[in-house]
């Protein structure tokens, strides 16, 4: 039923609630200094607040990532994991959640046993879903970071990959739109690699891939700041944190309105979209009838 377009819809995207990082970062610590995440606490429930009050209801929201700070192993991570779920429990059941695996989530170079762990507690690290004729695919991007230590998980993602970029194909689907949590750039993509984007020849593959699959709009976080760009009509979306800011953004989530023949999107701090809520633009868009 997923399947057919039904009219336009909404959902939100939030990124790094990363519970520690903030006092991890203001006392320059990041490895052990996250031992509160008070701070964190709240701003996650002021998300799920403002996620709970919009209207029309978002068809989901997702988290792109770093659900947590403590990296597997780390002493306050079960903690931090606890508090989350305790926050989200309060999302609107109509409302479901989708996770997003983060390199904090299964480290930076991850192992079979920590994505085995992160899928115990938060789902499976990649899946597609579907949502009213719209195809999306949630991915593990650490397997395109450093798989070193899984190579066969990353060949066993890959493969999935292609055989789900077939379906969608067959199908016919309306867009198709990928979640992940490192960007693939974050302003141009012939740009140099560092730690907030992909390894150069490893994302000119997934581009191309995404380009000739007809993939929309990629979906990310990771960065803390705004970002973005496009390569061949395929857009590139980095979005701030729920969490710990690393530029000069709010703290805020990402409104997402698709519509027949585009994905349009804005960012709103937290105290934006709990006082105002979407703006008349994008629900003038959402109440169209195509």
């Amino acid at each position: 039923d997923e399947n057919q377009w039904k009219g336009p819809f909404c959902f939100i995207q939030g990124a790094d609630p990363q519970f520690g990082l903030m006092k991890a970062w203001a006392v320059g610590d990041t490895n052990n200094g996250d031992d509160e995440w008070g701070e964190e606490i709240k701003l996650a429930e002021q998300a799920v607040q403002a996620v709970n009050k919009l209207n029309p209801k978002p068809k989901f929201f997702v988290l792109c990532g770093d659900l947590i700070h403590g990296m597997p192993g780390t002493r306050w991570r079960k903690n931090q994991e606890q508090d989350l779920k305790n926050v989200l429990k309060n999302t609107d059941q109509d409302i479901p959640l989708v996770f997003v695996s983060g390199n904090h989530d299964i480290g930076n170079t991850p192992t079979r046993e920590t994505i085995d762990n992160y899928c115990k507690n938060w789902g499976d690290d990649y899946f597609s879903f579907w949502v009213g004729g719209v195809f999306f695919l949630v991915l593990n991007s650490q397997l395109y970071f450093d798989s070193s230590k899984c190579p066969e998980l990353k060949q066993a993602q890959d493969v999935w990959l292609d055989e789900q970029l077939a379906v969608a194909e067959k199908h016919k689907c309306k867009h198709i739109i990928v979640f992940q949590h490192i960007p693939l750039f974050l302003r141009r993509p012939d740009e140099k690699h560092d730690y907030f984007n992909l390894e150069t020849s490893v994302r000119q593959e997934i581009m191309e891939k995404f380009h000739k699959a007809g993939i929309k709009a990629v979906f990310s976080g990771h960065y803390h700041r705004n970002a973005g760009g496009f390569y061949r009509g395929l857009e590139m979306v980095v979005s701030s944190a729920i969490g710990c800011q690393l530029g000069d953004d709010t703290h805020g989530l990402r409104v997402v309105v698709v519509t027949d023949e585009k994905i349009v999107h804005r960012y709103y701090s937290l105290n934006e979209l709990s006082s105002r809520g979407i703006e008349k633009e994008l629900l003038d868009m959402l109440a169209k009838k195509n």
